[in-house]
């Protein structure tokens, strides 16, 4: 049977046949010999951009692959410790250091997103004013309710759970 009698076969209303006809490796290699043997300006420059493509296609894929998938060897993670005697006050006081923190950090680095979205003529003044509004509104509340946690600690003098807790009587022999 012809290969090439399956080609009405797979024709579009009488038109263009959706598959080309099998081409045979042979042919391919000589027609791509063909266009090299060509003096034509334009062929290096484009060899040389289309490897630098794939090569930067390839690279990006190699280093995707290694995103979080790598051992993490030898890696120092370093854990603060508390005091575990230390007051519900101290840890409500150190609660509203590391929020202020926070909101410094927030600010921070909204500034320089606009930064990024003046550079690139993206509106964001109108939203800001919105947003900045109800954040406002959101850390005074949090910051109503750390302060009267910490009236309620401060006025009790509680410890912390572990200073409150009684050690377990001794079992008699």
């Amino acid at each position: 049977m012809d290969h090439f009698a399956l080609a009405p076969a797979l024709s579009y209303k009488g038109g263009m046949a959706i598959f080309p006809r099998p081409v045979s490796p042979k042919s391919a290699l000589g027609d791509f010999w063909g266009y090299f043997k060509q003096q034509r300006q334009h062929k290096w420059p484009l060899l040389g951009v289309s490897i630098a493509l794939t090569y930067v296609i390839v690279w990006t894929f190699v280093i995707d692959a290694n995103t979080n998938t790598m051992p993490t060897r030898n890696k120092i993670i370093y854990v603060q410790s508390w005091d575990a005697n230390r007051s519900d006050a101290a840890i409500i006081l150190q609660q509203k250091i590391d929020f202020a923190k926070r909101e410094a950090a927030l600010v921070k680095q909204q500034t320089k997103m606009q930064g990024y979205a003046d550079a690139f003529g993206i509106e964001w003044r109108e939203e800001e004013a919105r947003n900045t509004a109800k954040r406002k509104e959101a850390v005074k509340a949090i910051d109503a309710m750390l302060d009267d946690r910490l009236a309620k600690a401060e006025a009790t003098g509680k410890a912390g759970p572990q200073a409150s807790a009684k050690p377990a009587p001794a079992a008699q022999p």
